[in-house]
């Protein structure tokens, strides 16, 4: 049964305001065409025919997790939906002049770019089976988006919070790897992906701040109630539509070329329980203790299994990818 939240603090609403400036303008944005070969300027074929000579050097399992960020990112209409599912923050209008409206209508702007860049990027590189990835963004759109917060705002919050920093994370060792292989055009175009993330993530971890201030109690157990169900991945649902683990096996390919592991995610949650000052929050009732005892001592517990995970990962046989043609990765 969904969780229906009726209300929430007195004027958190406005703080959604405060957190407005680290939305760029759009005057100060870059966009995709900066970063790729203009087809209306002379030459733009020799600036293509450079990029696929650099993208020639990007190993299979650089375009698998290349492919399934991209997926992620493409998907981002079920992103800005779920955000205004809840009763009490949402863009009444769709045009609505609020606060929290603007927020989630510049964050959708902002992250849009994300997914146009890697597109074209792919497309010109000649690398990958483009109507695969198209296929599989088509099949995720459809199957929808649950981060099993339900219409809890404060579960939403900490989910969101939690997938910008993994997000940021993964598309910064995305971009060490393409610059080990030489492709200095794709490193350049993942660290500027990233860098929105980054201020993506401070956004929400503030947002989110603000509610442990007025409600410690209720944060701290939504806190623990994520965590619990385990934070996955927004392309959870990815499917080619023959494949039905693909996200699984995709998953395994970023885990062992260190683009996004378990360790990450480990410490990941290290970082918020840190930033949001969980383990100094004092008079809480026994259930919401319970639940701060318990987030303090995750992470740890994590961590402690990471050695055994990724030498079981190692073991993994590689599979095939239609992303990449039916290569194994």
């Amino acid at each position: 049964m969904l969780e229906v939240e009726t209300h929430l603090p007195v004027g958190i609403q406005d703080f959604a305001q405060e957190i407005l400036p680290l939305l760029k303008s759009v005057k100060d944005s870059w966009q995709p065409t900066d970063f790729l070969p203009d087809s209306s300027r002379e030459g733009w074929q020799v600036e293509v025919d450079r990029i696929r000579e650099k993208a020639a050097s990007l190993t299979d399992d650089v375009l698998v997790v290349l492919v399934g960020n991209l997926v992620t990112e493409e998907a981002l209409p079920s992103y800005q939906t779920w955000l205004n599912r809840p009763d009490v923050m949402k863009d009444e209008t769709g045009a609505s002049d609020g606060p929290w409206a603007r927020w989630t209508r510049g964050w959708t702007a902002e992250e849009n770019r994300h997914g146009d860049l890697l597109n074209r990027y792919l497309y010109l590189s000649g690398r990958v089976n483009m109507r695969s990835f198209e296929t599989t963004t088509h099949h995720l759109i459809k199957n929808g988006f649950d981060p099993q917060s339900g219409k809890d705002f404060f579960c939403s919050l900490v989910y969101v919070s939690f997938q910008e920093r993994a997000t940021k994370i993964s598309h910064t060792n995305t971009g060490k790897l393409a610059e080990k292989c030489g492709d200095q055009t794709l490193s350049k175009i993942c660290a500027a992906i990233a860098g929105d993330e980054a201020r993506h993530e401070e956004a929400y971890k503030r947002f989110f701040r603000r509610l442990i201030e007025s409600d410690p109690e209720r944060a701290v157990i939504a806190f623990a109630k994520m965590m619990k169900r385990r934070i996955s991945m927004p392309a959870r649902l990815m499917s080619d539509g023959t494949d039905k683990d693909l996200f699984d096996r995709f998953a395994v390919v970023a885990q062992r070329s260190g683009v996004y592991t378990f360790r990450d995610y480990a410490e990941v949650l290290k970082h918020l329980v840190e930033y949001w000052g969980i383990a100094s929050i004092r008079g809480l009732t026994a259930e919401a203790a319970e639940n701060q005892d318990t987030l303090c001592k995750l992470a740890d517990q994590y961590l402690a299994k990471v050695d055994r995970i990724q030498e079981a990962l190692l073991k993994f046989p590689k599979e095939p990818f239609e992303w990449i043609f039916g290569r194994a990765a």
